[in-house]
């Protein structure tokens, strides 16, 4: 799974939701990309799903960008623990998506069958995504 080797804070806040993508928006380095349309926290392993997913299909073929990285750390107390003694420990890591962010990228294929992984690949991801090209 994705996560970062090392970051300045065990834990953080959750932060605010909202407001469109200014980093991110447009196609870097392949033909063909997958873009978010709405808001949500990506976690490590829907990135990873979205990424077998993806080459798979493909064969192994072509070239494939991740755009994003999960280094947001989520906590999460244990089960039946009553509430105040502090923050749990972290659980996860996530990635804050906003619309209009790209999150993959492709080249090396057909148009369509990047097409067809890429729509594979967004069942796997929690938000409303749509395939762009250059």
């Amino acid at each position: 799974m994705l996560m970062p080797k090392k970051t300045k804070y065990r834990k953080s806040h959750k932060g605010k939701r909202g407001g469109k993508a200014t980093r991110l928006t447009t196609i870097s380095f392949g033909s063909y990309g997958l873009k978010s349309q709405g808001s949500h926290w990506v976690s490590s392993r829907q990135i990873e799903a979205a990424r077998r997913v993806i080459t798979r299909y493909t064969k192994r073929g072509g070239k494939l960008w991740i755009r994003i990285f999960p280094d947001k750390p989520v906590t999460k107390k244990g089960g039946e623990i009553p509430m105040g003694k502090g923050k749990g420990a972290v659980d996860h890591y996530v990635v804050v998506v906003k619309p209009g962010m790209v999150m993959f990228e492709m080249d090396g294929i057909e148009e369509s069958m990047a097409k067809e992984a890429l729509e594979k690949a967004a069942y796997k991801l929690p938000l409303k995504c749509r395939f762009v090209k250059k």
